[in-house]
């Protein structure tokens, strides 16, 4: 039996964190395969040293700051010297990079930027397993994540990582705990590349598909998936078990705790996934699996900030045929993800995620030029999504008066529901987003 487990970057954020992730993997026999993130911090100055235009001095700072994160854990090792060399080798390759971006800025020198802090942190990683006679080994990811050349959000190519997996990784499993990175790939070209951020999530999944694990933990600093976010209602609580489709829906719509994508291998292949706590592995957790026990009709309650709403209005709309496809085709060009639609006679409503740390704002001048060809375009920002998730939400009566008579004082900006037994969304003004989501959760999960 193996398994995969994946470290946030909280969880190898200090040497005391290391050596509890350390033991977690002690502890299960059956984990011989690790990914983990880069050190808490330390891909926040990489995202900065890769968007920012920086002074020389502002750079050295930087760098020595990562440094700094990263000899406060080699300082607690017999091999510090040896690991602070090949930190020191990392850090010096960023510097060069980081140069370079700073006189012209590309994605392609963006993602080698980025791929630095989760080579630094699988090395430390590797030594930490050992001091506990744990046989830990650091294998570069790249060597068997081959993606396309669409830096920044890369796509694997699945056939390559099952088959590079099956010659270059799994004969190593069979006598060493293979500690490897997250988030990152390799191209044809032989550049870097990452998978965006978040991706540790989804490299581990994808791993665990193609060695065909028995399952995945995925290892953070909360105790499971919460009913909403505890910072937003105090009467969150941890979820023993969900399903993969009510899981999917909270990643998409703003449960931080995973990535998106993460669910879409292990769904495929059927693959348990653990979400728990590496401060805490002693209290659960939360298991993700195709079929579950319970089937609340709430199960919890997403909140994703920063959206973007578009709509396209066009009296040509009017019972003509290709319109949507002609909107669509301009999305896809500039490889736009639309999350929510809703249409009417002449008009259509979309959502567009756009987070904090987004290089370039999601819809650009561009794509609203392109889209005017066409129709009359509105863009609005400053929205928050709310999802409300759980189960046969297309088929149960009173959804309307038990959500929106409760939260009747807030305009309801877009509502989409009926697609997803799963889920049911709706967009409100970011003033009201934390207060609806309390509202809401105090009401549905007495």
């Amino acid at each position: 039996m193996l398994n995969v487990a994946k470290f946030g970057g909280t969880s190898v954020a200090d040497y005391e964190a290391m050596l509890r992730c350390a033991n977690i993997i002690k502890s299960q026999p059956q984990t011989k395969l690790v990914a983990v993130s880069a050190s808490a911090g330390v891909t926040n100055h990489l995202v900065t040293l890769s968007t920012k235009v920086l002074s020389a001095q502002e750079q050295s700072e930087i760098i020595e700051s990562i440094r700094q994160i990263q000899y406060n854990i080699t300082k607690h090792l017999d091999c510090e010297a040896e690991l602070n060399t090949i930190v020191d080798g990392i850090l010096s390759q960023l510097t060069e990079l980081a140069t370079q971006q700073n006189t012209l800025q590309t994605a392609k020198t963006g993602d080698a930027i980025l791929a630095c802090g989760e080579q630094m942190s699988s090395q430390i990683f590797a030594r930490v397993l050992q001091t506990i006679d744990v046989n830990g080994l650091c294998f570069d990811v790249r060597r068997v994540m081959k993606t396309n050349s669409l830096y920044g959000k890369a796509v694997v190519d699945l056939e390559q990582l099952s088959s590079q997996c099956q010659t270059e990784l799994l004969p190593l499993l069979e006598e060493h705990v293979v500690v490897t990175q997250g988030f990152i790939g390799q191209d044809g070209l032989g550049c870097t590349t990452t998978l965006g951020r978040g991706g540790s999530d989804y490299s581990a999944a994808l791993l665990a598909e193609a060695t065909n694990a028995s399952g995945l933990a995925i290892w953070t600093d909360v105790v499971g998936i919460f009913t909403t976010d505890p910072r937003i209602a105090s009467s969150a609580r941890a979820i023993p078990e969900i399903s993969f489709g009510e899981a999917a829906e909270m990643a998409t719509f703003g449960a931080k705790i995973l990535h998106p994508a993460t669910l879409i291998p292990a769904m495929r292949s059927d693959i348990p996934v653990f979400v728990g706590s590496s401060r805490e592995p002693e209290a659960g957790g939360t298991q993700i699996m195709q079929q579950v026990k319970s089937k609340p009709t709430y199960r919890a309650i997403a909140l994703r900030r920063e959206q973007t709403l578009v709509t396209v209005k066009s009296p040509a709309m009017l019972h003509a045929s290709g319109f949507l496809a002609q909107v669509f085709t301009i999305l896809a060009k500039h490889e736009l993800s639309v999350d929510l639609i809703t249409t009417s006679e002449i008009s259509v409503a979309l959502t567009f995620d756009n987070p904090t740390g987004s290089t370039q704002a999601v819809i650009t001048q561009n794509v609203v030029e392109e889209l005017e060809q066409l129709c009359e375009v509105t863009v609005e920002h400053g929205l928050n999504l709310v999802a409300v998730v759980g189960n046969k939400l297309n088929a149960t009566t009173g959804l309307g008066s038990n959500i929106f008579d409760n939260i009747s004082d807030v305009n309801i900006r877009m509502i989409c529901h009926g697609a997803s037994s799963n889920n049911l969304c709706f967009l409100v003004d970011e003033k009201d987003g934390d207060k609806v989501v309390e509202t809401l959760h105090d009401k549905l999960f007495i």
